[in-house]
């Protein structure tokens, strides 16, 4: 699903922010991306959805070579993707329904089409009966379920989740990471990047630990970090 050849990233000369990475992620994994600030986490996701072109090395994503991608190319190759923020960045003007409706709109689906994902990945995330609410009457862990949908509409190849978990509750957290459980189990890739120490074990998934660009550890399933 997923190859990192030998990437390199340097911003300047006096920052590397990824050094000669080598990743392989099949597909359906569920894999965690862990490290400190500044470790090269941020700069890993940027890779995959396209707003960073590695000047060294190759990313092969389902096939494609996408360093290689032609400029018209890219939001094609982006509709594949799934990608949920810790802000949740929804449309505060646009209700439940309109926020995941408009990204199917985008790409120019059908009404049909719209009205049949759209019902169904909001029924998926446990959101039946809030399409027409507003984003602010919502509760944060409503709030990220909607955001998650939105990602789901497309049907993505991908799911990318960065920090998804930052502004909840624990317990809410845990909620949210039993979804995204569910999302994987239906056989979506997803790729995590998070600083829950917390959620990271108890979750029992692949962890790749990134610290100064290089990757220092990757421990399969029912790995322990003890440090994130």
């Amino acid at each position: 699903m997923i190859t990192f050849n030998n990437v390199t990233v340097q911003y300047d000369a006096s920052h590397t922010a990824l050094r000669g990475v080598n990743i392989h992620i099949d597909k359906g994994e569920f894999v965690f991306i862990v490290g400190a600030s500044g470790a090269g986490k941020s700069t890993f996701v940027k890779i995959l959805t396209h707003e960073l072109v590695p000047k060294e090395g190759s990313v092969i994503v389902n096939g494609q070579d996408i360093t290689r991608l032609s400029n018209s190319k890219v939001p094609y190759y982006r509709r594949k993707l799934g990608i949920v923020f810790q802000d949740f960045r929804l449309l505060e003007d646009k209700t439940v329904y309109e926020n995941v409706a408009f990204v199917l709109r985008v790409t120019g689906a059908k009404s049909r089409e719209i009205r049949e994902r759209t019902s169904h990945v909001l029924n998926l995330v446990g959101l039946r009966g809030k399409e027409n609410e507003m984003p602010s009457k919502l509760s944060g862990g409503e709030q990220q379920r909607v955001a998650i949908a939105r990602a789901l509409a497309n049907q993505p190849l991908l799911l990318i989740a960065d920090e998804p978990t930052g502004n909840l509750d624990p317990n809410t957290s845990q909620e949210i990471m039993d979804l995204f459980s569910a999302i994987n189990h239906m056989g979506t890739t997803i790729i995590m990047v998070t600083h829950n120490q917390d959620l990271v074990n108890a979750m029992h998934k692949r962890v790749i630990l990134i610290d100064e660009g290089h990757i220092v550890s990757d421990v399969e399933k029912g790995g322990y970090i003890s440090h994130v």
